[in-house]
């Protein structure tokens, strides 16, 4: 990120004014040319070949591991009443990671990130808890049917019941070792997302965007859910998000304010056909009698988690105890088609129309953007009003399969979307796979327009045994790059540079191998974000795991030290954060270290940058600010004669920060 250029100017014209050109002979008194032979380097990594996730050995908690410049701090398997429950997405307050699990919610105090201690372990299931924070808050997502208003175990077998919980939970985290629940508020279609916008301009209230992707509870569980088409009834949950107004002085008062219908007009997305290992796997299913179904346009095979309580309601239906009868099997595939068609309803009621909801929306509130990951599109959304978003454009791909999340550069120019082909739980990454499908996309932002520049996937083959597909992630504040870390299920983590748009780059992993060997068997990481110099990633049955960047010929000690002055007193991913970097001279030093890695300026230039810096940092009072004023002055000089005048410019404003004390 460049410092803003009416910064720049000022600090630089009332140095200039003090020190003019001649400065101190701390920082030399000649420079060299700083004109480069050759062109400017791309970045080009020293990919370990053969590459070591391939043909790992399986294991739960004895996986065999490969880690490229990243380094393991910790492993921390679940607690008790977690073990063999899946952990959800993960949000940070203070010195804790909260991480979401489909039996409630865990906190872990990562003070020591080399031994997390669980500070607390609270009860109260839904799918998917997915969480944030905003001071003392705590808002915790709920969609599926057994979420219950008590945070009761028992579940909820009634299909219509005034005890079910779908929607946002709401806990007073005053006390983080003994969470008090405070409020919910109910909506239609649940949250299996949600994402909390703190508008800079509303010091009063907080706002949640819920996306919710399941069917529409009936009217006589909650006043006022309709499934109607629009046109047929205004009020129809479908086609909308939900916005909910926080008060924070009474966050029991909170409330949806408007429901939004950001999907108008769109119609059904381009889609692809499935991949030669997926049809292969559908014809075996269909010749042993499993379930199959026509879902989303496709034939998939229904897992028996989904089939089991269908046939036991079939069983109960006829009056009938005991295992299923071959009737029911035949009932039940009958019923089929019905059931596809009603769960359908999350990407569109009838032909042609496009998607009906989100699946998760990340806000950028310092530019006054949002970008929609909704199932058959991505959209930029103007979120200036918060309660009132509107859609500036939308994008679908027939590469795509299901928009999942979405992640801003760092000065908003560029915005990745990724791609939960196969909804999570499918092995999508296997050598026959392309690598267009459950990729991410990368696009620029052009004014009210998205221009697609390029697909990422993570390069190293994993098996069937593997459910493996793009997933959530966030950028690393590294300055001058654009680096993001992300999570591949049990793909494992990657992270990746798209400095260029048009060419990302992977630059380190970590990979377990498959969690059973013999089966699909749960795991990988759900979720993984950058904090406060850690990479904290929720592992869906082995616990948090947490890990640190190491130098190698990508990254220097010093960009990695001047990320690690980026702190944050809370993190949500999906309200994304704008990075500022403080004064530093690991700060200086990252650019000049990247000015060298690319060739953008002379050898020369660079050793007479790094020992002026050096002998600066030596120094104190005027004549360290004399000296880094000087080499700021030369930096502003030679930047246009170099290969890369940005990083140059961002380098001199590093230095001019640092001269002023700021």
């Amino acid at each position: 990120m460049t410092f803003p250029s009416s910064l720049r100017l000022a600090v630089a014209a009332g140095l200039v004014a003090v020190t003019g050109c001649g400065g101190s002979s701390m920082a030399g008194d000649a420079t060299p040319d700083v004109a480069p032979g050759g062109s400017l380097q791309a970045l080009q990594p020293s990919v370990p070949s053969p590459d070591p996730r391939v043909g790992l050995g399986a294991g739960m908690f004895d996986a065999e591991e490969a880690a490229w410049n990243l380094r393991v701090v910790s492993k921390t398997p679940p607690p008790e009443e977690f073990v063999g429950i899946t952990n959800s997405d993960l949000a940070f307050t203070g010195n804790y990671a909260i991480q979401g699990n489909y039996n409630g919610v865990q906190v872990w105090d990562i003070t020591d990130p080399a031994s997390p201690d669980l500070t607390t372990a609270y009860v109260c299931p839904a799918s998917q808890s997915d969480v944030s924070v905003y001071g003392n808050l705590l808002f915790v997502s709920g969609e599926g049917l057994s979420g219950r208003l008590d945070c009761g175990t028992e579940g909820v077998r009634d299909a219509v019941s005034p005890v079910r919980l779908r929607g946002i939970r709401i806990f007073d985290i005053t006390d983080i070792q003994d969470p008090v629940y405070l409020a919910n508020v109910q909506t239609c279609r649940g949250s299996h997302t949600h994402t909390v916008l703190k508008d800079p301009n509303d010091d009063d209230n907080v706002y949640i965007y819920v996306s919710g992707s399941a069917s529409v509870r009936p009217e006589e569980e909650l006043p006022g859910c309709s499934r109607a088409l629009p046109e047929e009834d205004p009020n129809s949950a479908l086609f909308r998000i939900e916005v909910i107004r926080v008060p924070l002085a009474n966050p029991e008062a909170a409330a949806i304010v408007s429901s939004p219908r950001i999907f108008e007009d769109l119609v059904a997305p381009p889609t692809h056909g499935l991949a030669p290992e997926d049809l292969r796997v559908i014809e075996e299913a269909r010749a042993r009698g499993a379930f199959v179904a026509e879902l989303f346009g496709q034939p998939r095979v229904i897992p028996a988690r989904m089939t089991g309580p269908l046939l036991d309601s079939i069983v109960e239906a006829r009056g009938g105890s005991g295992a299923p009868t071959a009737a029911d099997s035949a009932a039940l595939r009958d019923y089929l088609p019905e059931w596809a068609a009603a769960l359908a309803g999350s990407r569109g009621d009838g032909p042609g129309r496009g998607p009906t909801q989100c699946h998760d929306i990340t806000v950028y509130p310092e530019i006054g953007l949002a970008g929609g990951a909704c199932e058959g599109y991505g959209l930029l959304l103007d979120i200036s009003d918060p309660v009132n978003p509107t859609r500036m454009a939308a994008v679908a791909d027939s590469n795509f399969s299901y928009w999942h999340s979405a992640t801003f550069n760092n000065d908003g120019t560029t915005l990745l979307f990724t791609d939960e082909w196969g909804g999570g739980g499918a092995p999508k990454c296997r050598a026959t796979d392309p690598m267009e499908w459950g990729a991410n996309a990368i696009f620029t932002v052009d004014g009210d327009d998205l221009e697609f520049q390029s697909y990422y996937k993570i390069p190293a083959p994993q098996t069937s045994l593997e459910n493996c597909v793009a997933h959530n992630g966030s950028l690393i504040p590294v300055p001058g790059r654009d680096i993001m870390v992300q999570s591949w299920y049990q793909g494992g983590i990657s992270l990746l540079d798209f400095t260029d748009p048009a060419n990302p780059i992977e630059i380190a992993f970590h990979d377990r191998g498959p969690s059973d060997p013999n089966t699909m068997g749960p795991g990988g990481s759900w979720s993984v974000y950058w904090y406060n110099g850690v990479i904290v990633s929720s592992e869906i049955a082995r616990g948090l795991d947490i890990f640190e960047l190491v130098p190698s010929d990508v990254m220097t000690q010093n960009e990695i030290d001047a990320a690690n002055t980026v702190t944050f007193d809370y993190l949500n991913s999906q309200g994304q954060p704008q990075y500022d970097w403080p004064a530093s001279f690991a700060l200086a030093r990252a650019y000049v270290d990247q000015l060298e890695r690319h060739r953008a300026v002379s050898q020369g230039w660079v050793d007479f940058m790094r020992g002026g810096i050096a002998r600066a940092e030596g120094a104190s009072g005027s004549n360290q600010s004399a000296a880094l004023t000087r080499l700021a002055n030369v930096a502003e000089r030679d930047a246009a004669q170099s290969l890369d005048p940005e990083r140059v410019g961002m380098l001199a404003d590093a230095l001019r920060m640092l001269a002023s004390g700021q």
